[in-house]
């Protein structure tokens, strides 16, 4: 074995948000933690850590609904979420009592139930809902939660590039069957309607929750779809690890955000970039 294989494995991170060019109010939000069976942490911007003590969790919620209930929408489905976190996982780091795509999967449903009940009862927040694409690191080992068109995608050290998360849209089941290509998807009349989201509909929702593990030199990109509606997708890899010089001194989340700004703008943006490191 040698030295750099048992050197701590370490998260890099960067996050970034923008309300566009043209949005009068930013929807987006995104969370930084990291916890351990003793306590948690909320996390700057940005920020570089090693993984050997603490577990972590970054999550991206586009919220949408009349007025101001898409911003209330994101912020109480983030709020919920940290306060999952503090109840269940880090008893659950303690004892170890149930499976992590279990606990993501009951979580989806607090958070869920929770954002029906603020829409049933406060009038300004009628109709809200958002997309929740979450990621919790553990060590070697990413387990993620995704509900609506917001995007996780894996960047490997090896070389491949996929979109980890599914897109619950129309467009987006047509894109992964093979029956459209991502321009015709981009410009799908449906690519807006979502078939799945947190908070909007009474019926329970049908997150995707997947587990994987990641190695030092893969990156992880989580963002809105204000982002992809600037880059696509190929363009996403180049911007983290290949930036143009104009960029190179921002760090990778900003470069998204500042290249989706100036090719697109028109909805509110966000990324987070995690960077799996020796």
């Amino acid at each position: 074995m040698t030295a750099s294989s048992t050197k701590p494995r370490r998260l890099i991170w960067s996050s970034q948000t923008h309300q566009g060019r043209f949005r009068r109010n930013n929807e987006d939000a995104f969370l930084c933690l990291r916890f351990n069976h003793e306590e948690l942490n909320f996390l700057g911007k940005r920020g570089d850590l090693s993984l050997a003590d603490y577990e972590y969790i970054f999550a991206v919620s586009d919220g949408m609904g009349g007025g101001n209930a898409g911003e209330f929408a994101s912020k109480i489905i983030l709020e919920t979420v940290t306060e999952l976190v503090s109840r269940e996982l880090q008893r659950n780091v303690r004892q170890q009592s149930q499976p992590p795509e279990k606990l993501l999967f009951d979580f989806c449903q607090s958070i869920h139930q929770r954002a029906r009940h603020v829409s049933q009862y406060y009038s300004e927040c009628r109709g809200m809902g958002a997309t929740l694409s979450l990621c919790w690191l553990s060590s070697s080992q990413l387990h993620f939660l995704h509900v609506g068109d917001s995007r996780i995608y894996l960047l490997s050290g090896q070389g491949e590039f996929r979109q980890l998360s599914d897109d619950h849209t129309v467009p987006g089941r047509l894109l992964k069957a093979g029956e459209i290509t991502e321009k015709e998807a981009r410009s799908h009349p449906l690519r807006n309607q979502l078939e799945q989201s947190v908070g909007c509909n009474p019926e329970p929702v049908e997150p995707q929750i997947e587990s994987l593990t990641v190695n030092p030199g893969d990156d992880l990109v989580l963002c809105s779809d204000g982002i992809t509606d600037g880059i696509w997708d190929r363009n996403i890899e180049k911007y983290v690890r290949n930036p143009p010089p104009y960029l190179v001194d921002s760090p990778p989340a900003e470069r998204l955000v500042k290249e989706a700004l100036a090719t697109s703008g028109r909805d509110n943006l966000t990324a987070l970039v995690l960077e799996i490191r020796h």
